[in-house]
C-alpha cells in the first residue's frame, strides 16, 4: 500500500533522470576535460564520434606543460595569494561578523547595510578604484596586491554574522558574569561552536583567490609572477592546435580544489546545515 506523501513510481522516474541531466551538464564537462588531457598525441580528439575512454592513455600531457610553462612557481604563487586570501577572511571576517552580531554599538545596522549592499555591485565596478588603491599603496606588480582586495570578503562577514548571530545570547551573557573580555568570548565561547562556518569560508575564499584570472592580470606585469590561471594563458598561445596541453594545465590547476574540498568537506556540509538550520 502506498503511503501518504510517497512518490509515484513515475515520479521517482522523474527525479532520477532530472538528477542524471543535472550530473551530465555538471560533472559531464570536467570528466571529458580529464579524458581529453589522458589522450595520446595519436588520438583525434576532434573526430565526428568522440572517444571517452582514451585509447593510448598518457600522462606525457602533464610533463609537457611543466616544461611549456614555469608551472612549479606559478603554483606556488597562487598558493601564497590563496593562503593570504584565506587567512583575511577566517581573521578579518570573523571578527567583523562577531562584531556585527554580538556587540552593541552605533551605526551597527548602517554597517550590516552597507556589506549587504556591496552584493548588489559586481566586481567590475569597483575594480578600477581597487587598481588605483593598490598601486597608490606600492602593492602594484606584488601577490600581495592581487591578494589584497579579496582577504575580507562581504559575503564571508554575513555568513559569519549569521552564524553568530543563531549562537544564544544566554551564553554571551554567562561569559560576561565571569568576566570574560570580548576576545575570550570570541575564541573561548562562540568561534568553537561556528567551525563548520569557517570551513565554509575557507573554500569560498581559496576557490575565489584560486581561480580569480582578471585580477591578477591587472595587478601583475611581471611573468614570474603570474597566477596559475594567468600563465596557462600561454598553452593557448603557444600550442592553440593542441588541446591536450590545455585540457592537461586545466586538471593542474584543479587538483588543489579537490585536495582542499576532500580535507574539510565534513566540516563545509556541517557549516551548510548550520546556515541553513539556523539563519
Amino acid at each position: 500500500m502506498k503511503k501518504i506523501g510517497e512518490p509515484s513510481t513515475g515520479e521517482k522516474v522523474l527525479r532520477y533522470l532530472l538528477l542524471l541531466l543535472v550530473l551530465i551538464i555538471t560533472v559531464g564537462p570536467f570528466l571529458w576535460q580529464l579524458s581529453t588531457s589522458l589522450k595520446g598525441a595519436g588520438e583525434d580528439i576532434y573526430t565526428s564520434t568522440p572517444q571517452f575512454i582514451p585509447s593510448q592513455p598518457t600522462l606525457n600531457n602533464y610533463s609537457q606543460v611543466a616544461d611549456a610553462i614555469p608551472v612549479w612557481r606559478y603554483i606556488g604563487n597562487s598558493l601564497l595569494v590563496a593562503f593570504l586570501t584565506v587567512g583575511g577572511n577566517i581573521l578579518f571576517a570573523t571578527t567583523a561578523g562577531y562584531a556585527i552580531a554580538r556587540l552593541r554599538f552605533r551605526g551597527r545596522r548602517i554597517v550590516l547595510g552597507l556589506f549587504l549592499g556591496t552584493l548588489i555591485l559586481p566586481g567590475e565596478v569597483t575594480i578600477i578604484s581597487q587598481y588605483v588603491t593598490v598601486r597608490d599603496l606600492g602593492l602594484a606588480d606584488t601577490l600581495a596586491g592581487v591578494a589584497l582586495p579579496g582577504m575580507v570578503a562581504a559575503l564571508n562577514v554575513l555568513l559569519m554574522f549569521n552564524a553568530f548571530r543563531a549562537l544564544p545570547q544566554e551564553v554571551d551573557e554567562a561569559a560576561v558574569v565571569d568576566g570574560a573580555t570580548v576576545a575570550q568570548r570570541l575564541l573561548r565561547v562562540s568561534l568553537p561552536a561556528v567551525r563548520g562556518t569557517l570551513a565554509v569560508v575557507a573554500i569560498f575564499s581559496f576557490i575565489q583567490a584560486w581561480d580569480d584570472f582578471l585580477w591578477p592580470l591587472i595587478v601583475l606585469t611581471s611573468p614570474e609572477k603570474y597566477t596559475l590561471t594567468v600563465g596557462l594563458q600561454y598553452l593557448s598561445g603557444t600550442f592553440t592546435q593542441d588541446q591536450r596541453l590545455i585540457a592537461a594545465g586545466t586538471m593542474i590547476a584543479f587538483i588543489p580544489i579537490a585536495i582542499l574540498f576532500s580535507a574539510l568537506q565534513r566540516s563545509f556540509f556541517k557549516g551548510v546545515e548550520e546556515g541553513g538550520v539556523k539563519g
